[in-house]
């Protein structure tokens, strides 16, 4: 008797699985919230990106544009001229200290302001915003007030205090001439202060009530406190004032251009970028000496960024 064995037949493949359609509708969910953020984008990138693209390119050409005809492609030697022309040394030690000494004057009177408003008093509002109307003036038109309204040797407010008090034998110095690069400081510290008082006023709000009534609580004064719990919490905060504060003054251009004209040791390199550009017609030089500029604002941005970050982390945490 024979034994027939049947193999078995091999089931039909199948169709290929389909897309799942959680994952299929996720990702037109992050296309959807990413849509309306996509003009923005494109607009950035045409405003900043494709004139800095230009920029850059323009930085490796020998381009004076009172001869067109003689230009000619330069490689990076532009960025050794930028780097090894004295004049342009100069502006650039010129820019850290005028952005050092601004920074941390303006962090100063700021802490103090803040400190002041972190008190509760009666008008606290309207001293408040009066504090801060000198941040929002236009730039220019704070550096013309300082320049006319206050330095005029002749009929400026600082001269008329000096005449007040000492009579009509009191000195009338001539304030930009003597000390011009302290000019165009004070100007930008009265500016900018405001700006360093409500990053620090918003970091003492922030501070623990509890923390400090206990410290209170244990005999600690007031300098004490301040000492110990207010300046280790506002570290981070001063870090973010430094460093934001420090990213637009380096670019700063109203206040010198307004004020000294560049005159009296007074150029940064953002004038000194102005000078090469609009008065010595070479687009090479200034557009290298730009891209310089840049640079070192992105290095500052990066670190700033850094901060910020570092900030939210710790208030998610604290939260």
């Amino acid at each position: 008797m024979s034994t027939t064995t049947s193999t078995p037949t091999p089931a039909a493949p199948g169709p290929a699985p389909a897309v799942r359609p959680a994952a299929a509708s996720g990702r037109l969910k992050a296309w959807a919230t990413r849509a309306p953020l996509l003009p923005a984008l494109v607009f950035m990138i045409v405003v900043t990106q494709l004139p800095f693209v230009a920029t850059v390119v323009i930085s490796l050409f020998d381009w004076n544009a009172l001869y067109p005809d003689a230009r000619s492609f330069a490689w990076f030697s532009n960025y050794g001229d930028v780097l090894s022309d004295p004049d342009l040394r100069k502006s650039v030690l010129t820019t850290i200290v005028l952005t050092v000494t601004v920074v941390l004057a303006s962090l100063v009177l700021g802490l103090l302001l803040a400190l002041l408003l972190d008190r509760r008093f009666r008008g606290r509002g309207v001293v408040r915003t009066l504090l801060i109307a000198p941040f929002l003036v236009v730039p220019v038109a704070a550096a013309l007030l300082w320049k006319h309204v206050l330095y005029n040797p002749e009929y400026g407010l600082f001269n008329g205090v000096l005449h007040w008090v000492g009579g009509d034998g009191a000195a009338q110095p001539d304030w930009v001439s003597n000390t011009p690069l302290l000019a165009v400081e004070a100007s930008l510290v009265w500016q900018w202060t405001p700006f360093m008082m409500l990053i620090l006023l918003a970091g003492l709000q922030s501070r623990s009530p509890e923390q400090i009534e206990a410290a209170r609580v244990d005999g600690a004064g007031g300098w004490q406190i301040f000492r110990h719990l207010t300046l280790p919490h506002l570290r981070r905060y001063l870090e973010l004032g430094a460093l934001l504060g420090s990213i637009y003054i380096v670019q700063n251009f109203d206040a010198v251009f307004t004020i000294t004209s560049g005159g009296l040791g007074t150029a940064n390199l953002p004038y000194t970028v102005y000078q090469s550009f609009y008065q010595a017609h070479e687009n090479g030089l200034a557009s290298a000496a730009g891209v310089l500029v840049v640079i070192g604002s992105l290095i500052i941005a990066t670190f700033a960024l850094r901060v910020v970050s570092s900030l939210f982390r710790e208030e998610v945490g604290r939260s």
